[in-house]
């Protein structure tokens, strides 16, 4: 498998092609829920990461990441209820980071329009 770029455009196109043909995406989940990490950009603000592949999410559960596994949500719940779960709790998506934690933060409605756009 091919690795993530390190064009965040190109990771975002990525996770909408990838979780469209497998028809899930992946996030971490371990003792106290999923994944939450604060932003880069809006320390007010904390980010849920998903990523497209499982192997791309494994590979950073290490060091205090450890207690987190790789978990599917299929893409038909992700889209109908938890994109809307995150903007109502005024949560980023995180898209298909790198093993650095790096990647692109995006409003959770956002994503929702991306993937209609690809869709039709």
């Amino acid at each position: 498998m091919e690795p993530l770029s390190e064009n965040v455009e190109e990771n975002l196109d990525r996770f909408i092609v990838e979780a469209l043909e497998t028809g899930c995406v992946w996030g971490l989940e371990g003792p106290e829920g999923f994944a939450l990490c604060p932003s880069e950009d809006n320390d007010d603000v904390d980010v849920m990461p998903f990523w497209s592949q499982p192997e791309f999410a494994q590979a950073v559960c290490v060091d205090e990441w450890s207690v987190y596994k790789p978990v599917p949500v299929s893409l038909e719940e992700f889209l109908d209820e938890w994109v809307d779960g995150m903007h109502a709790d005024i949560l980023l998506v995180g898209i298909n980071w790198t093993e650095e934690l790096e990647g692109m933060e995006m409003e959770p409605l956002d994503l929702a329009e991306e993937f209609d756009s690809e869709m039709k």
